[in-house]
């Protein structure tokens, strides 16, 4: 679904993401992860088009992502949850989610049902503002808007940040539903393991900006774990 190749990425004159090579399948969730500052939300930047690419290509499903404005790629089926959630906290529950609505093709101007069938917590609070939730009820709240686009790939950066156990054990079984049921494909930043190999099917491991391993989730053995993820 998404290829990238050759990928660079510069902060003024820091040299950030190396000639990255990586592949999305369609219909998995593939988990980005490294240590904290090796790169991973700043390559979902870059696929979002919030920072721009110095070279490098990005084809989703067969077209050229990277001259692409930011404001076109949801329009394209690409939803994004960043790091923090984000959303907007003087707006109600119901408000954050239909932001998302004019993206999409079908000219739907409700909240699709699903989401709160998914989320049924949104649906008890859609009058309550986004800042008056809690911190797992948020993430629940910015994974529906991203998901109200209808999006074809999903982009999920650190979902399980600062959320409650059992929250967190709720937005795998869902990530997994949204693969099985709704054909999405996932992208998912993480550096829970245990999170991480219960949800994701395929990593990419990032060190220092640069592809350090990649492959099926059950290959991921303890020597890349010591090498790469342990703090």
């Amino acid at each position: 679904m998404l290829t990238i190749q050759g990928l660079n990425q510069f902060y003024g004159e820091s040299h950030t993401l190396w000639d990255l090579d990586i592949e999305v399948p369609t219909g998995q969730c593939t988990c980005v992860m490294g240590r904290n500052g090796v790169g991973k939300t700043t390559l979902m930047q870059c696929i979002m088009g919030l920072l721009p690419l110095r070279s490098g290509t990005m084809q989703y499903q067969g077209q050229d992502l990277a001259r692409l404005p930011a404001e076109r790629r949801a329009d394209l089926g690409l939803g994004y949850v960043p790091q923090g959630r984000q959303i907007f906290p003087l707006l109600t529950v119901e408000e954050n989610l239909r932001i998302g609505l004019p993206a999409r093709h079908d000219g739907l101007r409700q909240v699709p049902d699903f989401i709160y069938e998914l989320f049924p917590v949104l649906k008890q609070m859609l009058g309550r503002r986004g800042g008056d939730l809690s911190g797992g009820q948020q993430q629940q709240l910015a994974i529906g808007r991203a998901l109200v686009i209808d999006p074809k790939l999903l982009i999920l950066d650190e979902p399980t940040e600062g959320i409650q156990p059992n929250i967190v054990h709720e937005i795998g079984s869902i990530i997994r539903r949204l693969i099985a049921e709704f054909g999405l494909t996932v992208i998912l930043v993480e550096q829970k393991l245990p999170f991480a190999r219960r949800v994701a099917d395929g990593f990419v491991i990032l060190d220092r900006g640069r592809l350090a391993a990649r492959g099926a989730m059950s290959e991921l053995g303890d020597d890349l774990v010591r090498q790469y993820l342990n703090v």
